[in-house]
């Protein structure tokens, strides 16, 4: 073989994306010590797609003082790219508004919000950026992107002419939305935002009902907030002329997807899709023989839009073969039918999870599988 792609999303917990390349690329040299080996760094739009589009397209990486999920003040970093004179703000709105930041006890989405994402938005604004890469994975809110939509100008009153602060409480108490303000920087940027759920905006499959109790939601903070999520959702109707409710995506991020393509005219995305278009994938792998790729996990979810599902969806095309390891595999048909060359777990005996993410026994796994695979290729080619 001359040219092999590697293009694996990192072990969570366990290994980097970059890690990952070099543990393969040591199993490739040990069996075509000739081959021309491309690392490519890819992420599904979640943690880590900051540091894959930054480093692929050489841009920095920025802090600004943002507030989190409750108001408080923190500082949250993320990617600035330059492209043809266009500044690309590349942001993972959990730096601002994440999960992450709260302790258990702490999490309640009817008054977290996304304010905070809002500020990273603006200050990606006064930097000069125009254009924005947005995944919006990991978020411990519900305010159907109120807070952000706030923090950019645009104002939400209740029936007596209150400013609401965006919350999620606040959702079925708006009366009226005032767009005047959005901030002319806004309107003329555009955005792309990772998306990877097809949830919709309320109703029993909504963004409440499935999401909010990992936020902190009980029962009865759920009903409160798919009431409010379908209050908000009958007043930017009548704004906007537009039925928010059946959007797919309109739901991730307890709302903040539907907010992106209402409010800012989003284009909403796979997050994977996202990456391998702003990296130029296809370009990348025109000559390859093959393409491997990877994720701690390979199982039925990985046709929903995972890493490797989105790196085979561009190799089929291509008419390149592709492979893909795991860190544990769990066959079934879905995954089978997807039309990998070869699916492989790293793990070959028994032992225990913390063992098995360990980084020097994962790499060493993970050399030694492709070894074994590239070996069996290169006897019958």
């Amino acid at each position: 073989m001359k040219n092999i792609v590697i293009a694996s999303d990192s072990f969570k917990g366990s290994l980097t994306s970059i890690e990952v390349s070099d543990a393969a690329e040591i199993g490739i040299r040990n069996v075509f010590p000739q081959c021309n080996v491309i690392k490519v760094n890819v992420a599904d739009g979640g943690e880590g797609t900051v540091e894959v589009i930054v480093k692929a397209l050489g841009g920095n990486i920025h802090t600004a003082t943002v507030t989190d999920p409750l108001g408080r003040p923190i500082n949250a970093t993320y990617g600035i790219v330059e492209q043809k004179g266009i500044k690309t703000a590349v942001i993972e709105m959990s730096a601002a508004s994440g999960l992450p930041h709260l302790l258990p006890e702490e999490r309640n989405p009817l008054i977290t919000s996304t304010y905070g994402t809002g500020l990273l938005i603006l200050n990606a604004l006064t930097q000069g950026c125009r254009k924005f890469l947005i995944g919006i994975g990991g978020s411990a809110t519900n305010d159907a992107g109120t807070g952000m939509l706030s923090a950019l100008g645009v104002k939400f009153l209740d029936s007596s002419g209150k400013l609401l602060k965006g919350s999620g409480s606040d959702l079925e108490y708006i009366a009226k939305i005032d767009v005047s303000s959005l901030l002319p920087e806004v309107k003329a940027s555009e955005f792309i935002v990772a998306c990877d759920v097809d949830t919709p905006f309320c109703g029993p499959e909504g963004a409440a009902h499935v999401f909010a109790p990992q936020k902190g939601a009980t029962p009865q903070m759920v009903d409160v907030l798919d009431r409010g999520m379908f209050s908000f959702a009958k007043r930017i109707a009548a704004t906007f002329n537009t039925n928010i409710i059946p959007i797919d995506g309109a739901g991730a991020a307890g709302g903040l997807g539907g907010a992106f393509k209402i409010f800012l005219n989003a284009h909403l995305t796979k997050g994977i899709e996202m990456v391998l278009n702003v990296i130029s994938f296809d370009s990348i792998i025109r000559d390859a023989d093959l393409v491997i790729t990877g994720e701690g996990r390979v199982d039925f979810q990985t046709a929903k839009g995972k890493t490797a599902a989105g790196v085979l969806e561009h190799t089929k095309k291509a008419g390149i073969p592709t492979i893909v390891i795991g860190g544990s595999v769990e066959m079934c048909p879905t995954l089978k039918n997807m039309g990998f060359a070869g699916i492989y777990p790293i793990i070959n005996t028994p032992v225990s999870l913390e063992k098995a993410m360990q980084k020097d026994f994962a790499s060493a796994n993970i050399s030694r599988t492709i070894e074994q695979v590239l070996t069996t290729i290169k006897h019958f080619k």
